[in-house]
């Protein structure tokens, strides 16, 4: 019985020593087996092959659909450069058409300021005149002196609204023209002047074809004419 109690502690002893030792080959090859869990590595390889798989697949549309969406993108990319620049042109005429306006605006109120000033340089003199004809007169002036004064402030008046650019519109001895004349009264005349402007009691004034003032006038009739008024 000793003898096999010891015998099976000399076999253990030994499959323990041979377990630790390594066959002659590997010994000499100075190599040992390496083992890895294939489980987890096959995990690890699969992982990439797949994305690989998934990039490398391709497209399911037709080439047609590819093309019209290619020309589709680049269609919409020139309309949004085609708005980016109509924005800026836009703008450039608005900043442009501003200073015109401001421009055009400054010389309308320079034009006017000036005519304004040449009109009141012009309307001086008459001034003037109207001055020496009330000195004239104070002073004890004769009648031909204050008559030749007020003609000359008639004149310096009429030389002003002329280069204004007003022009008198005559009334006397012309055909009545409800136009231009203001019928005030009415005269019996012969049938030669009948229909005629007999008497301008204020003359008019025009300015281009704007009727600045009507001639203030008397009408001449006839006088059958003046008779079947005077009855109606």
């Amino acid at each position: 019985m000793f003898f096999r109690k010891g015998k099976k502690k000399q076999d253990m002893a030994e499959g323990k020593a041979a377990d630790n030792e390594w066959p002659e080959e590997f010994e000499q090859q100075g190599e040992r087996i390496r083992v890895n869990d294939r489980r987890r590595v096959g995990r690890e390889d699969a992982a990439p092959e797949a994305e690989g798989e998934a990039a490398s697949e391709p497209s399911l549309k037709p080439s047609y659909v590819e093309e019209l969406e290619a020309r589709a993108r680049a269609a919409e990319q020139k309309a949004a450069d085609v708005q980016t620049r109509f924005e800026q042109v836009r703008a450039e005429l608005k900043r442009e058409t501003d200073e015109v306006r401001q421009r055009l605006s400054r010389t309308a109120d320079e034009r006017v300021t000036r005519e304004k000033a040449n009109f009141i340089a012009a309307l001086l003199p008459v001034i003037d005149n109207l001055q020496r004809a009330l000195e004239a007169a104070e002073s004890g002036g004769t009648v031909e002196s204050l008559t030749g004064g007020l003609r000359g402030t008639i004149s310096g008046f009429e030389s002003a609204l002329a280069q204004a650019g007003a022009e008198p519109v005559d009334a006397a001895g012309q055909p009545f023209d409800p136009e231009l004349h203001e019928a005030v009264d009415t005269a019996e005349v012969g049938p030669d002047e009948d229909g005629r402007v007999v008497e301008q009691y204020s003359r008019g004034y025009r300015l281009g074809s704007q009727l600045l003032r009507p001639a203030r006038v008397r009408v001449g009739r006839a006088r059958g004419e003046a008779a079947q008024g005077a009855g109606e």
